[in-house]
């Protein structure tokens, strides 16, 4: 069997991004700024981080360290009270960087050693790195918007007590040991 591991890494990266579109959809341009207290992120510093970061990690990441030079991390954390329009664009800037940079890259290419902040890593371990920093912040996205629209908040996966209803419907048109979330249904 051949184990094809940057088509399931970019799968996943896909839905993250995917469910945190669905989490910024559902906050108002209010509450895309709100964030629960001093010590905490908005929506929109959260998306101006990630950006930052995947900007930082994926350009040229083959040929240069991963933190680079003109990155100012501090300032990602600074909320600018941009608009909508800008901070969806800084999400898709970053979303791009990230999958234009993955797609010059095959499963061979997994054992070669990048640099991040100096620091050597292959790429399989700087892809899987990444996946779980950009999980953990579309989590934080989610949370955010799930406090933003208390009482009226829509699943973007399985809703409480619906876990038969899904099982069923994913049985009756997969078998066993095929069922799955779709990265759709996230």
């Amino acid at each position: 069997m051949t184990i094809k591991y940057l088509e399931s890494a970019r799968k996943q990266f896909a839905a993250y991004k995917a469910m945190g579109e669905k989490s910024l959809a559902r906050l108002s341009d209010e509450q895309l700024h709100w964030s629960y207290g001093e010590d905490c992120n908005s929506a929109a510093v959260i998306v101006k981080h990630m950006s930052g970061n995947m900007l930082s990690r994926w350009t040229d990441f083959l040929t240069t360290d991963g933190e680079k030079p003109w990155r100012k991390r501090d300032d990602e954390f600074v909320d600018d009270h941009a608009a909508r329009t800008t901070v969806m664009q800084r999400w898709e800037d970053g979303w791009q960087c990230l999958f234009d940079a993955l797609s010059i890259v095959t499963d061979n290419d997994l054992g070669k050693t990048i640099h991040i902040r100096g620091e050597q890593h292959t790429i399989l371990d700087a892809v899987n790195r990444q996946i779980a920093h950009y999980s953990y912040h579309v989590g934080q996205l989610v949370v955010l918007a799930k406090m933003c629209n208390n009482g009226n908040w829509q699943s973007l996966s399985i809703p409480r007590n619906g876990s038969d209803a899904f099982n069923a419907s994913m049985m009756g048109t997969h078998n066993a040991a095929d069922a799955k979330i779709s990265s759709t249904q996230l």
